[in-house]
């Protein structure tokens, strides 16, 4: 089973990649594992994210399939 997730924008800038594979069963595991991967600026920007999964809203205490894509989405700004 694989889980691919996607990082945008701050989150990826703190991973220091674009994806990452993961194992893990269920969306709390899994962000669980992020912080523990990449240390507390991604515990930090995990808090303020929005995480979707094949691009729908996630659902908290989510059950993931094999083969499915998160996405990290931090807020962004601009002007």
């Amino acid at each position: 089973m694989s889980v691919e997730v996607l990082f945008f924008a701050r989150a990826r800038e703190i991973a220091g990649k674009d994806t990452y594979y993961s194992e893990k069963l269920t969306l709390d595991s899994l962000v669980e594992e992020l912080c523990m991967s990449f240390g507390p600026d991604m515990a930090s920007i995990l808090t303020i994210s929005r995480l979707w999964v094949n691009q729908d809203p996630a659902k908290e205490g989510q059950i993931l399939r094999s083969g499915d894509r998160v996405a990290v989405l931090p807020p962004v700004s601009g002007g």
